[in-house]
C-alpha cells in the first residue's frame, strides 16, 4: 500500500486534490484507518489516478470525468467531449490572444508616448432589456441632446409608482441621420404612449465608462471606436448608452457606460 503522501508525489497532486477526489467517489482510497481516517491507496490505483489528472489537463469536469471512466462511456461519446472541449479551448485561445495583443499595444502607448487612454475598455456581453421607451429620429447628432431628456422625463412620469431602472438609449444610423429609442429598464406594459421595447442580448461588445458632462461623450467614444478597429473587431449593431448616474444638474458627476456590440472583421 502507499501512503497518501506517497501516492499524492507520484501522480503530482495535492492531498486536497485526493481527498476531495475520494468524497466525489472518482478515486476511492483503497484502506481508510478507522482511527486516524488516514487514507492509503493500492499502487494498482495509479493508472486510474493518471488517467484523472490526464482528463484533467484536457479541462473537463469531475462529472464529465466520471462518465468517461464509470459510466462506460462510448468512443463516439468521448469524441463528442472532446469536440466541445476543444471548442472551449479555442474560444479561450481566442480570447487570450485579444488580451495579449491589448497589453502589448498598451505598452507600447505609454513607452512611446508616456500617456495612457483617459478611458478604461472593456470587452463583454450585453444582456436583453426590456424598456418603456420612446422613438424619435433626428438629421444631425447635435439635435439629440435637446429632444431625450425631455423624453426621459416623460417616460419617468408615465411609470409614476412602477419600478424601473437605469434609463437606456440605442442609437442606430440611418440614410437620413440618427434613429434613437431611449426609455427606463422596466418590467412595466406599455402605457402613457410609450411602448415596450426589448433590446436583444448581445453576445459580444466593447465598452468603456465616461465620467462627467455630455458635451464631452464623443472623446470617450471615439476612444471606444479606435479601440475597437484597435482588436481587429468592426461594430455590428446599434450603439447604447446606459445612463448609470444621470440625476444631478451638474453633469459633472454623470456615469455613462457606452456600449458597442461587435464581430470579428
Amino acid at each position: 500500500m502507499l501512503s497518501i503522501g506517497a501516492f499524492a508525489q507520484i501522480g503530482q497532486v495535492t492531498h486536497r486534490m485526493l481527498r476531495h477526489w475520494d468524497t466525489a467517489g472518482l478515486l476511492i482510497a483503497a484502506h481508510v484507518d478507522p482511527f486516524s481516517g488516514y487514507r492509503s491507496y493500492d499502487p494498482s490505483q495509479l493508472q486510474r489516478l493518471h488517467r484523472i489528472v490526464a482528463l484533467r489537463e484536457l479541462g473537463f469536469g469531475l462529472e464529465e470525468i466520471s462518465l468517461i471512466l464509470d459510466q462506460g462511456a462510448t468512443a463516439q461519446k468521448i469524441a463528442e467531449l472532446l469536440q466541445i472541449r476543444h471548442a472551449q479551448v479555442e474560444s479561450e485561445h481566442r480570447l487570450a490572444t485579444q488580451r495579449l495583443l491589448d497589453v502589448e499595444r498598451r505598452l507600447r502607448l505609454i513607452s512611446k508616448e508616456k500617456l495612457m487612454s483617459h478611458i478604461e475598455i472593456i470587452h463583454k456581453s450585453l444582456p436583453a432589456v426590456r424598456l418603456l421607451a420612446g422613438r424619435f429620429a433626428v438629421a444631425e447628432q447635435p439635435e439629440i441632446a435637446g429632444r431625450i431628456g425631455p423624453l426621459f422625463g416623460q417616460i419617468a412620469a408615465a411609470l409614476d409608482g412602477q419600478e424601473f431602472a437605469a434609463p437606456i438609449a440605442q442609437y442606430s444610423g440611418t440614410e437620413n441621420g440618427v434613429e434613437v429609442i431611449a426609455g427606463f429598464t422596466t418590467d412595466a406594459e406599455a402605457c402613457g404612449g410609450f411602448e415596450s421595447v426589448e433590446l436583444p442580448a448581445v453576445s459580444e461588445a466593447i465598452c468603456g465608462m465616461h465620467i462627467g458632462a455630455m458635451d464631452t461623450i464623443h472623446e470617450s467614444w471615439q476612444a471606444v471606436h479606435e479601440e475597437v478597429l484597435a482588436r481587429g473587431l468592426v461594430p455590428s449593431g446599434p450603439c447604447r448608452e446606459l445612463y448609470v448616474r444621470s440625476e444631478s444638474a451638474d453633469q459633472s458627476d454623470w456615469v455613462t457606460e457606452l456600449q458597442q456590440p461587435v464581430s470579428a472583421a
